[in-house]
């Protein structure tokens, strides 16, 4: 009869342990993203919270893992981006907390500054309709072409009305525009994928987004999970004093803490 007893104890103490512990599985982009959730699984680990990060190589691949309940939430992407994402595609995800900023840059190996760009000069952006809708504006916020008067961030090269330089636009997948620096006369390049390249987006780009630009990213989750009690503990992790101090030094201005 003891035995039984102990063994009762020992399968409800158990039961007990692990219901306390748990695990979810983020997805995130390589660099930066990565690099910042590896500190928040550090954190979160001491509040109960075992975090499994999976990298995924481009901005599309997260959303539908998440959607099809192989993640259980991701962080790689601006709030323009989930919103154009859950319009097109009908994923029932919902953001629950933000990140961190990252300045998108432009960059080249061809000339040193925007207004040496030749008539006809050709510039590589993301082919994602927001991320290209925001390069199109960090180009237009440095005079090179405009839009109409309230054209919003869904645009792209169609929606240019004024064009002097008659930039020709290459659209490429976000993580090829750093080696299409040797093709093309500059790129506009998420801070994320120049990190990855080796390029420093505190000093090689030619110009850069303003900081006001309204591309915070976020941390994503399937709207059924928004209110759980993991979500709260992974966004107090995210938001914590370590994880802002450890952005703020490694990254020197190129990635800023947004909350």
């Amino acid at each position: 009869m003891k035995t039984l007893v102990l063994a009762a104890s020992l399968a409800a103490l158990f039961s007990a342990g692990t219901a306390l512990a748990e695990s979810i599985k983020i997805g995130v982009t390589p660099g930066p993203h990565a690099q910042i959730m590896e500190k928040v699984k550090e954190v979160a680990a001491t509040k109960g919270l075992d975090i499994e990060i999976l990298e995924f190589s481009d901005y599309v691949v997260p959303n539908q893992a998440l959607a099809d309940g192989d993640l259980n939430a991701n962080s790689f992407q601006h709030q323009p981006y989930l919103d154009n994402q859950v319009a097109d595609r009908g994923f029932d995800l919902v953001s629950v907390g933000q990140s961190v900023n990252f300045p998108m840059g432009v960059y080249s190996k061809k000339v040193k500054s925007l207004a040496e760009l030749a008539d006809g000069a050709t510039v590589a952006i993301p082919n994602d309709p927001t991320n290209g809708g925001r390069a199109l504006l960090v180009l237009a916020d440095q005079g090179l072409i405009k839009f109409k008067d309230g054209a919003g961030l869904k645009i792209g090269p169609a929606d240019v009305i004024e064009n002097p330089k008659n930039l020709s636009f290459a659209e490429l997948d976000a993580a090829q525009l750093p080696r299409a620096l040797d093709d093309v006369d500059a790129s506009v390049i998420n801070t994320n994928y120049a990190l990855e390249a080796g390029l420093n987006p505190g000093t090689d780009p030619i110009a850069r987004e303003s900081e006001k630009a309204p591309y915070i990213n976020v941390i994503a989750v399937k709207t059924v999970d928004k209110d759980a009690a993991w979500v709260k503990t992974l966004v107090e992790s995210y938001h914590s004093d370590a994880v802002k101090a450890f952005v703020i030094e490694e990254f020197k201005g190129a990635v800023v803490p947004a909350w």
